[in-house]
């Protein structure tokens, strides 16, 4: 998992509340068995027309909103079914950041473990975040992690909360696996002596 430290990039207004895990990533593209390419189906059935073809006022078929990688939506992302393939798709894209007033619990854990760092901001920040990202295409922000601040262009900075077991295991890029082989000798050593063990009995 890529460390964020750090972050800046285009913001991506999406002011909908209730943005559902199905319509961050519809079932019918669950059934891919690796955990990448799933961002080209990202808010699919917001994206396109059912031939395929795009649905141009969507706001991700926009410049210079193509490149965003930080997402600004309404509150409750993230509700429904807790499919992991949410946050997969969400980070696959180029999101390594996302704001809104609230989250369902499971995405916001989902998110942590794959990389992209859920954001909490009042209400009222966000709305006018989001007026701003709209008003202003191309607006960036800037995410410190470490410092566990949002900063606008003109320096106005938002400071936000993060456990810090899972503000450790963002800044050092480790998810569940990357925290298990920190104790790849020891797992090396216990398999060594289970092994030796097991040919005396």
């Amino acid at each position: 998992m890529e460390p964020l430290r750090t972050h800046k990039g285009v913001v991506a207004p999406l002011d909908r509340a209730n943005i559902d895990t199905d319509a961050i990533i519809p079932k019918q593209f669950l059934k891919r068995i690796e955990r990448s390419g799933f961002g080209q189906f990202l808010f699919y059935d917001w994206r396109f027309h059912e031939d395929g073809s795009p649905v141009k006022d969507f706001v991700l078929h926009q410049e210079p909103y193509q490149n965003a990688s930080v997402l600004v939506a309404g509150p409750n992302f993230g509700c429904g079914s807790s499919r992991e393939h949410a946050p997969w798709a969400l980070q696959d894209y180029g999101f390594r950041a996302i704001i809104s007033a609230s989250y369902a619990d499971i995405f916001f854990n989902n998110c942590f473990n794959n990389g992209i760092l859920p954001i909490v901001l009042p209400a009222n920040t966000v709305d006018r975040l989001l007026q701003d990202a709209q008003n202003r295409p191309g607006m960036t922000l800037e995410v410190n992690l470490e410092d566990e601040v949002v900063i606008e262009e003109d320096g106005t900075r938002h400071g936000f909360k993060v456990d810090p077991y899972r503000k450790m295991r963002l800044l050092n890029g480790l998810d569940d696996i990357g925290l298990t082989l920190q104790h790849e000798d020891a797992i090396a050593r216990y398999e060594e002596s289970a092994s030796y063990v097991q040919q005396l009995g």
